[in-house]
């Protein structure tokens, strides 16, 4: 039996706010860009650099925390799959595009519920991801105190 794997991880910056909105069933979906940078030196050593811009979309609660802490701006970590899709525009062109459906997402720099930020407010990063049993964001500092240096396995 052959199997296949589909992942994908990006560490970047947010190029546009997150639009939430909902399906036809109620179901909340959330899209927005991330922009991923290469950076290194060319055969004369001169600095190079490369963007890469990708199209990322939530679901669920997930879409929702996304839509509420994540602006235009902010450092993200995004976890999940590459699905491409295909369509027809309004002028009957063919489109296509493919997008990162995020399974786990974490907030790298301060959260900024609503658009406004506070650098004096202690933070650490958040997780969150759509696998059932995590229902709720969790900060890095959670259970901390139940790690002992023995339990650790490097």
């Amino acid at each position: 039996m052959a199997s296949s794997l589909n992942r994908a991880q990006i560490i970047g910056n947010m190029t546009r706010d997150p639009e939430l909105r909902q399906t036809g069933s109620g179901q909340s979906v959330t899209s927005f860009g991330v922009a991923t940078n290469r950076v290194w030196k060319d055969a004369s050593g001169a600095k190079q650099e490369e963007v890469e811009f990708h199209n990322v979309v939530a679901w669920g609660r997930v879409a929702e925390i996304c839509a509420q802490y994540l602006r235009k701006g902010s450092k993200v970590y995004i976890e999940g799959r590459l699905r491409t899709r295909d369509w027809e525009g309004q002028d009957g062109q063919k489109r296509r595009t493919t997008e990162i459906i995020t399974e786990n997402m974490v907030m790298l720099g301060r959260p900024s519920p609503g658009g406004s930020s506070s650098s004096d407010i202690p933070f650490s990063p958040a997780s969150v991801s759509s696998s059932p049993a995590a229902s709720s964001p969790v900060t890095a500092s959670d259970g901390i105190d139940d790690i002992k240096l023995e339990d650790i396995p490097f």
